[in-house]
């Protein structure tokens, strides 16, 4: 007898699909499991005989053949334990073929039968629905599934709820989809930070365009607190984004978002992190915190504390959006579309520029510190603003100081719509559109030429500075870039000033 049960592998994002081949013929009792299996899907044969025999199901007595087709695509996890599980009960007639035809299952199998979650189902679901069949999964994914549910997924808590199911005995109900999300969670209001009038301008020019800021100044100045606050003033995801979002954090195996899934992520690895850590990767490929911030924010403090090749690894993603894993025999892509907030001192001590600490750094350990940024890296910033000292007077008044993250989220919204209106955000032009949307006059073109021979800017800073122009003509409004937005764009380059000295 064969049987023909239909699952989903786990490639990166996507879920390519894994068709169940179980053979049962005359011989000695054995199992044994073909397609490339990883070790976890060699034991699913040991979960699946007790599973079925502790619900009450008869272990056939005969030479079972499992085939995981395609051949060539490697298996791993227990994702595989139900289908097998339900292919064996085919094969044997304890259970009919032909609900089976339209029905994509997965879950792993403890040994007393229930179902356990498995990570990668999102990307399943859509995967399941465009092939035009049900999906099973364990109830511990029903919450993730609700993303994406129409009436197409179905979850069960046992592997006897499955077989009743497909016997037309109990039905299992359809996964019900995600209700509307209500208003955005509550954040750090960016009316928290005293003083601090160009950071928090150069923030705000950062979540309109999508720029990626770099911020130095001494110990205590409110840089990681500036940072904290620019997911609360993002404009919430559309549901592609969200979906793009909830599908590599369903990989990764995080828990999903209720109720916050259409937000921005925010990430922030320490600075011990590894570049595998990062970008991803390892034997079996995951995500890093690149692609978990896909969407959203990754906050990189003490940025000189990083090792510089770790640093240097985020060089292609930040300019083309995702990051390629290869491996002998895969390769695996990730979408890695993050915007890199930063954060260093601007000496080893800290206190170089302090008003009333002394610096106790030499010029070298200065040079040597500045040095771990290579020059490719800084150009990738668009921002560069330092962040001063506040005096006591400003910390302790007990006055409003700036406005609210909400106001402030309503102008990057704005900002946000113009530009999509265009095509992208500002930060993602490059080619036809830089020439067409982010042309200066001919003062504003004289003025960048003198700039780049003093400043000695290169091409992808030039290039970034007319990105953050831009931005700024949207926020206020503007069809045109004046002189004056690439003016107070230039003024956000002070570490090309510092090295052009």
């Amino acid at each position: 007898m064969l049987a023909i049960i239909h699952t989903r592998a786990r490639l990166g994002v996507s879920a390519p699909p894994v068709t169940v081949e179980v053979h049962l013929s005359n011989g000695l009792p054995a199992l044994s499991i073909v397609g490339l299996p990883e070790t976890a899907v060699k034991e699913s044969k040991d979960r699946v005989r007790s599973a079925l025999l502790n619900a009450g199901f008869e272990f056939p007595a005969r030479r079972i053949t499992i085939n995981l087709a395609p051949a060539d695509l490697p298996k791993e996890g227990g994702r595989f334990d139900l289908a097998i599980a339900l292919g064996i009960l085919a094969a044997s007639g304890q259970l009919p073929m032909e609900p089976l035809a339209a029905l994509e299952c997965l879950g792993e199998l403890s040994l007393d039968g229930s179902l356990r979650p498995v990570r990668g189902v999102l990307p399943a679901v859509m995967a399941a629905r465009e092939a035009g069949r049900q999906l099973l999964i364990p109830d511990a994914n029903a919450d993730e599934a609700a993303l994406a549910a129409a009436d197409d997924v179905l979850a069960a808590s046992h592997l006897l709820a499955v077989c009743e199911h497909l016997a037309g005995k109990t039905r299992l109900p359809p996964v019900s989809p995600l209700a509307e999300c209500g208003p955005p969670a509550v954040g750090p209001d960016l009316a928290d930070v005293r003083g601090q009038h160009v950071p928090k301008r150069a923030l705000e020019i950062a979540a309109a365009g999508g720029h990626n800021l770099l911020l130095f100044g001494p110990p205590g100045t409110g840089k990681s607190m500036l940072a904290s606050r620019l997911p609360g003033i993002l404009p919430v995801l559309t549901d592609a984004a969200a979906l793009e979002v909830a599908s590599v954090h369903s990989v990764a195996g995080l828990p999903v978002r209720h109720g916050r899934w259409r937000q921005p992520p925010y990430r922030s690895p320490h600075h011990t992190a590894s570049s595998v850590a990062l970008v991803g990767g390892g034997s079996s490929p995951r995500p890093g915190e690149i692609s978990l911030a896909h969407q959203g924010v990754l906050f990189l403090d003490e940025l000189p504390e990083f090792d510089r090749k770790v640093l240097e690894v985020l060089r292609e993603p930040m300019e083309s959006g995702e990051i390629v894993i290869s491996r002998a025999a895969r390769q695996v892509t990730y979408p890695a579309r993050f915007q890199v907030i930063a954060a260093m001192n601007p000496c080893p001590c800290g206190y170089r520029g302090h008003p009333r600490i002394d610096c106790q750094c030499t010029p070298q350990q200065v040079m040597k510190y500045q040095s771990k940024l290579s020059g490719p890296l800084l150009d990738r910033f668009d921002l560069h603003v330092e962040v001063p000292v506040q005096g006591g007077d400003v910390l302790l008044s007990q006055q409003p100081d700036g406005v609210s993250s909400d106001q402030v989220r309503d102008r990057v919204a704005e900002a946000r719509a113009r530009q999509m209106a265009r095509g992208c955000i500002n930060a993602q032009l490059s080619g036809s559109g830089l020439q067409r949307y982010c042309q200066p006059g001919a003062e504003g073109e004289a003025m960048l030429s003198r700039a780049m021979e003093k400043l000695g800017l290169s091409a992808r800073a030039l290039h970034r500075i007319l990105r953050v122009a831009r931005t700024l003509a949207d926020l206020a409004g503007d069809s045109s870039i004046a002189t004056t937005h690439l003016v107070e764009a230039l003024g956000y380059r002070k570490l090309d000033r510092q090295q052009s000295r």
